[in-house]
């Protein structure tokens, strides 16, 4: 096998996980309800795959001659978050989640933080990204103050203007968030959330960098580099695993900013993987809880699938998951603990396989890691032998 191209939907999580309602989640099901709730999404390309054929999904058509194979994975780690979800597709368990701070951060930690960066900060509370820059927006101009605030999941964002706070300057401040937010404060991410617009009419920019905690063990990622292959990731990847087992990387601005950069790197037919994250649906539809959103975004998806397709060699493999759920249809607008879609195809995979349920996203690692003739992580079980064609 040449090259794998791993596709990450952000947020497309097929229904809940038996321990959803630990977290609350309790019928949060992303793709289900909004299929529900739009009546009539249309993702033939992606329902050719096997997407409408995997346990749980409801709302889409059969399909007799599926092209690819398919099935749901569930999570094994503590927590529902990008970080957790991205770790243990790469093959990393984690036995306990990453902190969260429901209440806010604690002042020990504000006031040290804001003695490292000169400045007040504002905020410091659970809140919506597009609702706290409207609440504190214009205090945030008037001050020069950063906003801060967290969310159910592990992170510390901090939100600015680009007029009032220069982008440099906003990661400069992340990168010492991140420096402070160790052992009990160790969230899974520092995230640069800047803005631009006037009082009533700010809007977030394409400018976000997210500030991860560096892996705790290997991952797929390095293995694959060590191997003298290329590791070329686009989107967040290169924050999610803080840059580690990363050759070559490429932010985007939006998901078919991210299908393009995708299909770039595909035409080169490097040895290696391709790891692209799309997410648009997670940060633009999900969180802001616009399912009439999410389904325009999972059909722009679908009608670019046949163009990722024909750049595949015979020789290479696409696969196609999530992460998380986010459902925009229930009353929270934070990530929830879902199933997620598995779906594989190429020159070389058999068509219609059912791979059933999976005990854990780590056997996408483990699965590409034998594809590429490579071994060595500690989590997943690989699939290939039931996928690839004799």
């Amino acid at each position: 096998m040449n090259n794998v191209t791993l596709i990450v939907l952000d947020s497309v999580g097929i229904g809940e996980l038996p321990d959803a309602n630990k977290y609350g989640d309790e019928g949060s099901n992303t793709l289900g309800n909004i299929i529900k709730k739009t009546k009539g999404v249309k993702l033939n390309n992606l329902n050719n795959l096997g997407l409408g054929a995997i346990e749980g999904v409801e709302g889409l058509d059969s399909i007799n001659n599926i092209i690819g194979s398919y099935g749901r994975l569930a999570e094994s780690s503590a927590g529902k978050d990008t970080t957790t979800g991205h770790w243990e597709i790469g093959g990393i368990i984690l036995k306990e989640p990453f902190p969260t701070f429901p209440d806010g951060f604690p002042e020990e930690l504000i006031l040290k933080y804001e003695m490292l960066i000169g400045t007040k900060t504002l905020g410091n509370k659970v809140a919506s990204g597009t609702v706290i820059i409207d609440e504190l927006g214009e205090e945030h101009m008037k001050t020069g103050y950063p906003i801060i605030y967290t969310s159910a999941d592990s992170v510390f964002q901090i939100a600015a203007h680009e007029d009032i706070i220069p982008i440099n300057r906003l990661y400069e401040i992340c990168e010492i968030a991140r420096g402070i937010l160790k052992d009990k404060y160790a969230v899974g991410r520092v995230i640069a959330r800047p803005f631009i617009g006037r009082p009533g009419a700010f809007s977030r920019t394409s400018n976000r960098k997210d500030f991860s905690l560096k892996p705790v063990d290997k991952t797929m990622l390095d293995f694959i580099k060590e191997a003298g292959m290329e590791v070329m990731a686009v989107g967040k990847i290169e924050d999610i695993y803080s840059g580690q087992g990363i050759t070559r990387s490429i932010h985007t601005s939006d998901n078919m900013d991210g299908i393009d950069k995708t299909i770039e790197f595909m035409k080169e037919h490097k040895k290696g993987l391709i790891f692209t994250n799309l997410v648009d649906f997670d940060m633009k539809y999900g969180h802001r809880n616009d399912a009439e959103g999410y389904a325009r975004a999972l059909e722009e998806f679908d009608n670019r699938l046949p163009e990722i397709i024909e750049n595949l060699s015979d020789d290479e493999v696409l696969m196609i998951t999530a992460d998380h759920g986010c459902d925009p249809t229930t009353a929270s607008t934070d990530h929830s603990r879902e199933y997620v879609p598995i779906l594989i195809y190429g020159k070389m995979i058999k068509n219609g396989v059912n791979l059933g349920t999976r005990k854990t996203f780590a056997d996408i690692g483990a699965t590409i890691m034998n594809l590429l003739g490579l071994e060595g992580l500690n989590n997943g079980e690989s699939f290939a032998s039931l996928i690839l064609k004799n």
